[in-house]
């Protein structure tokens, strides 16, 4: 028994020597990131909506849109065959701004339903090299979102992630739960980028240059994965010199969450099955920090149970969780999230719980036709 307990012991400081590691060089690296204040740019802008039966977020959105301080930027707005007002409300601002251009999308027998290909005829369409994309759920809350992503196009830089947040719902534990998840999938991906190693976007707030699309084929090697329009193309097309973050509070766009536990469960099914088709390196990193993060909890409360070296055990703990409370605390300030970091170690524990149910889904239904 004591042989048994020592082995785990090791185990123990093993996985949180791996979790400092990452904190310390990884997520670090967003999270106590000077600010700083890019020159705005006036290079023209094609800003990509896409949508399907959103008639009513878009009643709100629209106006937000077509009233950007850019100098010169065109708005392409792509109605995936919607069956409500969608498509007349977009035909009327097309009559009625000249920089307004519609796309409008057809059921086609190969790709029925397919986000992607409906994004593929509206890249084709924009006029401009440089795209700016975000959905018609999102919602901007300045008219300098534009300016402020496009600040960050460089001669090189040429891929800019944006944080695309979730409202806030009084009252709700599921709503901070839900922005905290999203809160620190955003400081990882951030910190990732920052380190050279860029491997998602989030599609709510997304801009790259045309060339970019067309130097991967687009989304050609996922079309058939009803998924990852954003994520699959940014793990394919990003790199250490053509990827840049954005996270200035102008630039954030903000969408509703989901409001059921199963909605959101459904939610992260999707993500993490379009996961499984990112490049090895990703995938590896992101279960080997995942392993270390449930195993450390799981190894502490194992080792404590038993007395064993208790006073290390619950030091080491104590310190992972001030440490890690710090990087996320700070990171999740930047993202203008800091009244959920404050759950820390409680929504920790319910996302690797939530995490393990929806792999064993996942593995049990395997379908991957996502609405």
């Amino acid at each position: 028994m004591e042989t048994t307990l020592f082995i785990l012991f090791i185990a123990f400081l093993v996985f949180f020597g791996i979790q400092f590691v990452y904190q310390s060089f990884v997520f670090s690296r967003f999270s106590f990131v000077k600010p700083k204040k890019e020159t705005p740019k006036s290079v023209p802008v094609s800003v990509l909506v896409w949508a399907k039966n959103e008639y009513e977020n878009l009643v709100k959105q629209l106006p937000v849109l077509v009233s950007q301080k850019y100098p010169n930027y065109e708005l392409v707005l792509i109605d995936d065959a919607s069956n409500d007002e969608t498509l007349d409300l977009f035909e009327e601002y097309e009559k009625q701004y000249s920089f307004v251009k519609l796309v409008k999308v057809k059921n086609n027998e190969a790709f029925w339903g397919n986000k992607k290909f409906a994004l593929t005829l509206g890249i084709k369409a924009a006029k401009n090299e440089y795209l700016l994309f975000t959905d018609a759920n999102c919602s901007l809350i300045s008219e300098n979102w534009i300016v402020e992503m496009t600040s960050h196009f460089s001669f090189k830089k040429t891929i800019v992630l944006g944080y695309g947040a979730y409202n806030k719902i009084k009252g709700s534990l599921l709503n901070k739960i839900i922005r905290f998840d999203g809160v620190i999938s955003t400081i990882q991906y951030f910190s990732w980028a920052k380190t050279g190693k860029p491997y998602m976007g989030n599609g709510r707030n997304l801009a790259y240059k045309k060339s970019e699309f067309f130097n991967v084929n687009g989304f050609i090697n996922h079309i058939r994965v009803r998924s990852g329009e954003d994520d699959l193309f940014i793990n394919e097309a990003a790199n250490a010199s053509n990827t840049t973050i954005c996270y200035s509070p102008e630039s954030f766009t903000y969408s509703e969450p989901k409001t059921t536990y199963t909605a959101w469960i459904n939610q992260k099914r999707k993500e993490t099955s379009t996961k499984k088709h990112y490049k090895i390196f990703d995938k590896m990193q992101l279960t080997v920090y995942f392993i270390a993060q449930m195993l450390c909890i799981v190894l502490a409360i194992i080792l404590l149970s038993f007395q064993y070296n208790w006073i290390i055990v619950s030091s080491v703990l104590g310190f992972r969780y001030i440490f890690n409370w710090i990087v996320f605390g700070f990171g999740a300030a930047k993202l203008k999230e800091k009244d959920i970091i404050v759950w820390y170690p409680i929504f920790e524990i319910i996302l690797i719980l939530t995490q393990i149910r929806v792999a064993f889904t996942n593995l049990i239904h395997k379908s991957e036709h996502w609405k």
